[in-house]
C-alpha cells in the first residue's frame, strides 16, 4: 500500500530529526554504545543511520531479527527495553528498541541502542564469585545482527530447523507448515525477495516455499493436535 504524500513527508521529517539524536546518545555513551536508526519502509536495507560499532551495522543495511518481529507485529508493536542477548561472535549485549509512530500512530520505523556489557557481565561474574554467590545459569539467545538481509533471514531458518531437530526433509506436513508459520510470524516474509531466500536455504523450489506460506497462513487459526506438535 503506497503512502499518502503527507505521510511520507511527515515521516521523512521524524527521520531527519532523529539523526542528529543517534550520534548525541552515541556519544554520551561512549565506544561500547551503538545506536541505530531504522526506516521499515525498505525492511531489507532499513538502517538509515548509524552512529558507534557494536553490532557492525551501516547505513543501507537490514534490520536484525529483532526488528524482525517488531515489523510483524504492525502498528501493535511495543518498544522493547533492557533486551539482553548475545552476538554471533559471543558477546553479550544490551538492546533497547523503541519504535517510531507518524500522527496517526503507524509504525514505520525504530530507533535501537545497543551496549556492549561483555566486560560488564564478566566483572559481575567475577565479583559474584569472590563474595559466594551462586552464578546466573540463564543463557541469553543469540541475534544475528548484519547488513545483509540474507544473512539474517538465513539465521532465523537455521534457528527454527534447528529447533526441530531433524532436516527438511525429515520433517512432516505438520512440521513443516509450523517451520513456515514461526517465520511468518517472525516478519521473515515482509522483507523483499524473502521467499526465494528462504527457499534457497531449505534447498527447495520457490514455487514450494510459496506453497508452503500460503498453507501456514491459511492453517494458521487451526489448533495443531498434541500428538504432532515439534
Amino acid at each position: 500500500m503506497s503512502e499518502r504524500p503527507a505521510t511520507q513527508a511527515e515521516r521523512d521529517a521524524i527521520l531527519g530529526a532523529l539523526r542528529p539524536i543517534v550520534n548525541g546518545i552515541a556519544a554520551t555513551f561512549g565506544p561500547l554504545c551503538e545506536v541505530v536508526l531504522h526506516d521499515y519502509r525498505t525492511p531489507e536495507a532499513s538502517v538509515t543511520a548509524v552512529a558507534g560499532s557494536v553490532t557492525g551495522r551501516a547505513v543501507g543495511g537490514a534490520m536484525s531479527e529483532i526488528g524482525m518481529r517488531v515489523l510483524a507485529r504492525g502498528d501493535d508493536a511495543a518498544d522493547e527495553l533492557h533486551h539482553r542477548t548475545r552476538t554471533g561472535d559471543g558477546r553479550l549485549v544490551k538492546s533497547s528498541t523503541i519504535v517510531l509512530r507518524d500522527s496517526s500512530g503507524a509504525v514505520f520505523g525504530a530507533l535501537c541502542v545497543n551496549v556492549d556489557v561483555t566486560a560488564v557481565d564478566r566483572a559481575h561474574t567475577l565479583l559474584g564469585a569472590l563474595a559466594g554467590a551462586a552464578a546466573a545459569t540463564a543463557e541469553e539467545p543469540v541475534t544475528t545482527f548484519g547488513n545483509d538481509v540474507g544473512a539474517v533471514v538465513g539465521a532465523l531458518v537455521d534457528t527454527r530447523l534447528h529447533g526441530q531437530e531433524r532436516s527438511w526433509a525429515a520433517l512432516d506436513r505438520e512440521r513443516r507448515l509450523a517451520l513456515f508459520r514461526s517465520l511468518d510470524e517472525h516478519g521473515v516474509f515482509a522483507v523483499r525477495r524473502a521467499v526465494e531466500q528462504v527457499a534457497g536455504r531449505l534447498g527447495i523450489s520457490r514455487a514450494s516455499a510459496y506453497h508452503y506460506l500460503s498453507q501456514a497462513r491459511a492453517t494458521a487459526a487451526r489448533p495443531t493436535p498434541e500428538g504432532d506438535r515439534p
